[in-house]
């Protein structure tokens, strides 16, 4: 470019490749990375190229590609509407943006952005917008900004036009770590007229909420002050029916022991249009932050999730306990904490190895997270002197002994 010139900028336009042709050479990572939004789009895309990533001949095995299997060859763009050079070879992309050229197609080079007729954006899809930035090529610079500008509207510090209608959104909002929430459950929550929150949802995302959003505590702390079901129930349909956006901020995941379904019958049943944003579960993901992986090869082949605010002894538990006994693999015990004692009692006169490793954490993924590793004779005791109380997740089997391996 001449000194003193003017840097031209790029026109940014959104182009229509449903069902037309579209040439990738180039079978590598690069390609990798362009091609699912390519196929997204409805284009006809064709990758000509010796060889390719398994990704790609996975895409090409499943009929969403055409592969050439073979080096380019000039005549290769003919009666494509637009071409992408992905191969690690210079001159081969040199050749192929000649030919660009020469028939008037417009071309991305991949190894020089300038080099092209063409620049590839950094795109994001945000709720039924794709957003991109253009950086005259500088896709670090472009990437930078597209990040912002997501993450600002994903946590509405950007302005989306776009009203949620009036309804209930039932969003899992993971372990408690903020950080843990869901992409579309965070979008969710940032839009909302009304949150009625848990106590086990992630609470620093409250102090995000515009002034203007009514928050609802729902509370239900085990054996104290609690918001009885039927009055949550109701603060959601009332909320919803006066033409407010309600979102039902959950612990976890709705449907894993948050008795989500039933806010979904009582809001069904009063004519209330509901989605459900399914949310991490504290099953697993308490545990594996605590580097208990609740399956491991060659040691657990199964795992099963109990809820233990019933125990064993209770005559209206529907848990099979006998059956937990005489099984090898893991049990993730949730909201059993005061039960402890009596389930593993049942489960050491089950059959199961009274040395089976456990281990129980309590807050997991937040600031204060407290592990406490045992065994199953063992672990009611070691829990009381710690102190550990709700909420915590408990691991039982060999999995929560592989912790040593880590020393």
């Amino acid at each position: 470019m001449l000194s003193g010139m003017a840097v031209e900028q790029h026109y940014l336009a959104g182009l229509d490749l449903a069902g037309r042709r579209v040439v990738v050479v180039g079978g590598g990572t690069v390609a990798q990375r362009r091609l699912p939004r390519l196929v997204r789009c409805g284009a006809a895309v064709e990758v000509v190229s010796p060889e390719v990533t398994p990704s790609v001949q996975g895409m090409a095995d499943a009929g969403e590609i055409t592969w050439h299997r073979r080096a380019y060859q000039s005549g290769d763009l003919r009666d494509a509407w637009y071409v992408l050079c992905c191969t690690s070879v210079t001159e081969v992309n040199a050749a192929v943006a000649e030919e660009a050229e020469r028939t008037r197609v417009f071309c991305v080079r991949a190894d020089a952005g300038s080099a092209g007729s063409a620049v590839t954006p950094a795109t994001a899809d945000y709720d039924g917008l794709l957003v991109g930035v253009l950086a005259g090529g500088e896709h670090q610079r472009s990437a930078a900004v597209r990040d912002g500008l997501v993450d600002a509207l994903r946590e509405g510090r950007i302005a989306d036009q776009e009203r949620e209608p009036a309804g209930v959104a039932l969003v899992g909002g993971g372990p408690g770590d903020p950080e843990l929430i869901t992409v579309r459950g965070r979008r969710l929550l940032a839009r909302a007229d009304v949150v009625v929150a848990d106590r086990l949802g992630p609470r620093d995302l409250l102090d995000e909420l515009a002034p203007s959003v009514t928050v609802i505590d729902a509370a239900k702390i085990p054996y104290g002050r609690a918001a009885s079901q039927d009055a949550i129930n109701a603060a959601l349909v009332e909320h919803a029916k006066a033409g407010k956006f309600v979102v039902r901020l959950k612990g976890g995941d709705p449907y894993v022991f948050g008795r989500g379904f039933e806010e979904l019958i009582a809001c069904a049943k009063a004519g209330v249009s509901v989605e459900v944003v399914p949310g991490v579960t504290s099953a697993f993901s308490v545990p594996a932050v605590a580097d208990v992986p609740v399956t491991h090869r060659g040691v657990a082949h199964e795992v099963v999730v109990v809820s233990g605010h019933i125990g064993p002894d209770d005559p209206n538990t529907l848990t099979n306990w006998a059956a937990l006994a005489g099984l090898t693999g893991t049990i993730v015990v949730m909201m059993g904490v005061d039960k402890l004692a009596a389930i593993a009692k049942t489960l050491v006169a089950g059959g199961r190895d009274a040395a089976t490793p456990v281990a129980v954490i309590q807050e997991g993924t937040t600031r204060t997270q407290r592990v406490v590793r045992s065994t199953l004779d063992e672990i009611a005791a070691d829990v009381l002197a710690a102190g550990i109380r709700p909420p915590a997740v408990t691991v039982i089997g060999p999995v929560a002994g592989l912790n040593s391996a880590l020393a």
